[in-house]
């Protein structure tokens, strides 16, 4: 389990949050709300199931102001429907008394986890890094969440972890309790990954050729130096 909050009776909770991305003339970055929010909401369900856990609801906390709050909902529901989780509620609210100058947002979801697969696994990463507007400009190399879905559901993969603002090689290190470790590849493996463009895929060895005819070129063997 990665940055997953792990509550009685099974339930799990998970967030992830935006600031400075949106639609306001102040922001560092000019995204669409429903943008921000999808992409808020693409880390949150990858924390979900890092920790084997299906989501069950989605909560967005809104402190743009009202004019911002349908965005956000459309952009939740556009990643649900990218994983064909459409049925997932939503709910949330919105900072109305006070106006930022910057949009900020954040998406929190609860899950309840399944049975945790344990076997020997091979390591991938899978996608490329990209942080800001760079992600919008190279949406075929980041990680495609419905491939990720089939994958886990076909047993292609048992295990994931995503990568954040610390990029790759910060992830693997944690991942493999080692921060001596370098990971040698062809992308830059200390670039931020931004909303988790890059998860890293636990591939059982007898799924290897399956997965990697499944994913693609953006599948990358973990070389450890």
């Amino acid at each position: 389990m990665r940055h997953a909050l792990k509550l009685a009776n099974g339930f799990v909770v998970t967030t992830d949050n935006s600031g400075g991305i949106g639609e306001k003339q102040a922001d560092v970055v000019f995204a669409p709300n429903d943008v921000v929010s999808y992409f808020a909401a693409r880390v949150a369900l990858l924390e979900q199931w890092a920790a084997s856990a299906q989501v069950e609801s989605v909560i967005i906390h809104n402190f743009s102001g009202d004019a911002a709050w349908q965005g956000y909902v459309q952009g939740v529901n556009r990643l649900l429907k990218d994983v064909d989780l459409e049925s997932i509620f939503i709910t949330g609210s919105s900072e109305t008394n006070m106006n930022l100058l910057q949009s900020a947002m954040s998406v929190t979801m609860i899950g309840r986890s399944r049975e945790f697969v344990n076997c020997d696994t091979t390591w991938f990463i899978y996608g490329q890094p990209f942080v800001g507007s760079d992600v919008l400009e190279n949406v075929k190399a980041i990680a495609d969440l419905k491939k990720v879905k089939i994958a886990i559901e076909n047993g292609y993969v048992t295990n994931i972890w995503p990568v954040g603002s610390k990029g790759i090689q910060a992830e693997v290190r944690i991942l493999y309790a080692n921060d001596k470790l370098f990971v040698q590849s062809d992308i830059d493996v200390e670039k931020s990954a931004g909303p988790s463009t890059v998860v890293l895929v636990g591939v059982p060895k007898e799924s290897i050729e399956q997965a990697t005819l499944h994913f693609g070129k953006e599948l990358r063997k973990i070389i450890i130096d």
